[in-house]
């Protein structure tokens, strides 16, 4: 009897052991070499899982860079601020190819990054930046315009981790007129990614943009851009759903085939939105590229359920005349699918028009903020 029982403790312990031993094994897999400094965060991620804790406050004191494998968790509520005193093009997160985000908010408790200083105001920092392995009609292997990431490949269906109610504000910060950051960028993100409650909020460039790859973006508040609102280019073959914008000073939308290939780069532009209200803003907004802005080839797009209020500049679309954009606009790659335009609307060159409709539509309740971006009050 008594040598059972050592027998049945020795087996208990060895399996006590192994569970152990498999539990150490998977806590030193996320480890990470990262230091991480609640007042002092910058450097580069090169290994494991950096989870930031949502009780402090982070101040972002340089370039912070999450490198290839390795993973950076952003719990729901946390916050990070921009230095005071750093100089603002030195400022900004980026996402490596085969790196990962994940921003995870809730409405409750969205995660905040913005300016650190005591008045903030657009371009305080750079913004946010993320490289993926998507199809680029630029080419594989490009480097962002900010943050010098390579980006592009052949798997539209890469996968970056995910970002869940997150406020960026006063970000774009400028190196000079043609390269600035925006809020968020998407260079070559693959649908694998979940992106959905961004409130974008005074961006010195666009609020959130996209450069190929096939992402798609829901529940979008863009507010006070001091270029274009919303922008995609370079292949992008996404849904963007539900988005509310305000505050335009350039285009509401932007949307491009290739700045240098307008009519041979392939893939094609083909941009699904549904669900957009664009409204201008105050007088200190001109929209002057229109509500829309048909750029360099075009490529496809096809907007369903558009709200445009009445302070949008009476022509609709500024229209590329390149051959490309003139090739696809005749071949009716252009659509608008249910719209209501307000009555200062009147020049509608450009677009295949159908289903006019009255009443609050677009994003959710015409120009009014929809009441599923609440959180963003």
């Amino acid at each position: 009897m008594k040598k059972s029982f050592f027998a049945v403790a020795a087996i208990l312990g060895l399996a006590l052991t192994s569970c152990s031993s498999d539990d150490n094994n998977k806590s030193d897999e996320n480890k990470s070499t990262f230091v991480l400094k609640v007042d002092d965060l910058k450097g580069n991620i090169n290994d494991g899982v950096v989870t930031l804790d949502p009780a402090q406050t982070y101040t972002l004191t340089g370039g912070l860079v999450v490198k290839a494998g390795a993973t950076l968790v952003i719990p729901a509520g946390t916050t990070i601020k921009s230095s005071a005193t750093a100089e603002a093009t030195s400022l900004f997160i980026a996402v490596e190819r085969n790196a990962k985000i994940n921003i995870n908010g809730t409405a409750a408790k969205p995660v905040t990054m913005t300016s650190g200083k005591a008045t903030p105001a657009q371009s305080d920092w750079g913004g946010l930046i993320i490289a993926g392995n998507g199809i680029v009609n630029t080419g594989a292997n490009g480097t962002s315009e900010v943050g010098g990431l390579s980006y592009g490949g052949t798997d539209n269906a890469d996968n970056s981790g995910n970002i869940n109610y997150l406020k960026i504000a006063y970000t774009g910060s400028k190196f000079s007129a043609t390269k600035e950051y925006n809020g968020v960028s998407f260079f070559g993100v693959g649908s694998g990614t979940v992106v959905s409650n961004i409130y974008a909020f005074e961006s010195g460039d666009d609020g959130i943009e996209f450069f190929g790859g096939a992402v798609n973006a829901s529940n979008l508040v863009i507010v006070n851009s001091y270029d274009d609102s919303l922008d995609f280019a370079d292949g992008w073959q996404g849904t963007a759903t539900n988005v509310y914008i305000k505050g335009v000073t350039k285009a509401g939308v932007e949307g491009s085939n290739n700045e240098k290939d307008p009519s041979g780069a392939l893939p094609l532009t083909n941009a699904k939105l549904v669900n957009f209200s664009i409204i201008k803003g105050g007088a200190a907004f001109t929209a002057d590229e229109k509500t829309i802005n048909y750029k360099e080839g075009g490529g496809k797009q096809a907007y369903t359920n558009l709200y445009v209020a009445d302070d949008m500049p009476a022509a609709l679309a500024k229209l590329a005349t390149d051959a490309g954009a003139v090739a696809n606009l005749t071949a009716g790659f252009f659509t608008i699918t249910n719209y209501t335009f307000g009555a200062q609307i009147t020049d509608l060159t450009g677009p295949k028009l159908s289903g006019t409709t009255t009443g609050a539509i677009g994003a959710g309740a015409g120009a009014t903020l929809p009441t599923w971006a609440d959180w963003t009050k």
